[in-house]
């Protein structure tokens, strides 16, 4: 954080100061799990329904924090705020204000964690890069990625999520980003907007946000997207693999599941090679290409660092070459388009390997009234993929009842206790496994014990 004196604080977030002298000075940076804290740090006590972080604030000075800032009266160097989240909210609004930062806000149904990882590559080949730990997008998550913030950043890359209309609004007033991207306007989350219209014009916030001098990033992968901000005197630039688009992928290969492609810039061209793994996250490249394209790097520069670029996030097309068998666990979370992505790239494995393609398969949460159909279409998907079986963990929602054929495509259903002893004798070598659901679904239990699983059957296999 930027520094400044514990008054100069407390008088931003409207607190009161105890145990500390108000003239020091002070660059810590908050850290919400007391875990975390260290020195140079501040302990942020939120007051939960079944935890008070108040209970962690001797804990937190112990191991290094500077103070707590909280919404009690503790017997501890603190500074008492009426609302710790708001306190946060006005401090990164004014720490905002007082850098010279290139702020680039990313929003979108999907996909917004992967591109914000694979832009943090591209922009870090130019100067230091902020950006958030994990899926931080929420009202807390905005304000404590702007708080890492120093004068020697080059760029701070913010995730912005919402549940209801004018959450995005929200954090574009406290963020004030430069750079506005909107990847895709899709069906996650649906169920809480009611409508695709609805679900828009709340993506569309982000861009509404930016200042007449702001540069507005729009994925041609919807209707909806590619004219927001079009009746506003921004810079647009628009990413797709259409031939009008600004920033565009030309022609692509997959190669064992990953995409290969020229990057074509107004500046020129450059060919990629992702080592992610589906052809769904060639979108969430050119969107890091288009904002780099917008700072002013170089597409050889771009197509270099995204051909480098792995994106660790835990459950995201997480890839498990175990007993000669191909395991996708992609169990963070799931709605139609990236349960589509995720069969297409299983699909695209198993004509490679030769191998049958099964689909571990669980509930679509937060759908709303297209839940039954948008299920069904899935499991319509899957066939045409020829996938070899689905098998549906829960609830029956995708297919015909259990063991009827989808065409050529085989359906089961089991429960998730089940499922690995039902079907780990029948699973060959050379096969694909995909596992996909909600996170309310706990599928990514099933993937730790495939993987476990096939691991020991393979070790078993060596010793014999």
């Amino acid at each position: 954080m930027i520094p400044l004196t514990i008054g100069e604080l407390a008088k931003i977030v409207d607190g009161t100061i105890h145990q500390i002298n108000q003239e020091r000075i002070t660059s810590a940076i908050p850290v919400i799990d007391s875990r975390k804290v260290t020195s140079g740090t501040f302990f942020c006590a939120f007051q939960g329904e079944t935890v008070d972080g108040n209970t962690f604030a001797a804990a937190a000075i112990k191991s290094g924090a500077e103070f707590i800032l909280t919404e009690a009266l503790i017997p501890f160097p603190s500074i008492q705020v009426a609302d710790v989240t708001a306190a946060l909210s006005a401090l990164a609004a004014v720490v905002r204000s007082r850098i010279s930062a290139k702020v680039i806000g990313i929003t979108g149904s999907q996909g917004k964690t992967t591109a914000k990882e694979l832009l943090k590559v591209v922009l870090a080949t130019q100067g230091e890069v902020i950006a958030p730990e994990g899926s931080f997008n929420n009202e807390l998550g905005v304000p404590l990625t702007l708080l890492r913030a120093t004068a020697k950043s080059s760029y701070v890359i913010l995730e912005m999520g919402a549940r209801h209309s004018g959450d995005i609004a929200h954090l574009s007033t406290i963020a004030q980003p430069d750079i506005g991207v909107v990847l895709v306007v899709g069906t996650a989350h649906l169920g809480e907007f009611g409508t695709l219209e609805k679900l828009a014009a709340t993506k569309a916030e982000m861009i509404d946000g930016l200042r007449d001098t702001g540069i507005a990033i729009l994925g041609d992968y919807d209707q909806f997207t590619p004219t927001f901000g079009a009746t506003r005197p921004l810079k647009r630039i628009i990413f797709g693999e259409k031939p009008t688009d600004d920033v565009r992928a030309a022609d692509i290969e997959l190669r064992s599941g990953r995409a290969h492609f020229d990057i074509v810039t107004p500046d020129g061209r450059a060919r990629t090679a992702l080592r992610l793994v589906g052809a769904h996250h060639i979108s969430n490249a050119l969107a890091a290409a288009a904002v780099g394209f917008a700072c002013g790097i170089g597409v050889e520069v771009i197509a270099s660092a995204l051909s480098t670029a792995e994106v660790g996030a835990r459950w995201r097309m997480e890839l498990h070459e175990v007993g000669g068998c191909t395991l996708i666990n992609d169990t963070y979370n799931a709605n139609p388009e990236s349960m589509a992505a995720a069969l297409r790239t299983a699909a695209l494995l198993a004509q490679e390997s030769g191998g049958s393609c099964w689909a571990f398969l669980g509930k679509m949460h937060e759908l709303g009234a297209s839940e039954a159909e948008s299920h069904l279409e899935i499991g319509r998907l899957a066939s045409e993929l020829h996938i070899d079986h689905l098998v549906e963990v829960g609830e029956a929602h995708f297919a015909p009842p259990m063991s009827e054929a989808l065409g050529e495509m085989t359906v089961h259903r089991t429960e998730l206790s089940e499922a690995v002893g039902l079907f780990l004798p029948h699973i060959s070598h050379g096969d694909v496994i995909v596992i996909k659901a909600s996170r309310a679904e706990h599928l990514d239990q099933l993937a730790e014990e495939f993987v476990e699983a096939l691991s020991a059957q393979s070790k078993e296999g060596r010793e014999e």
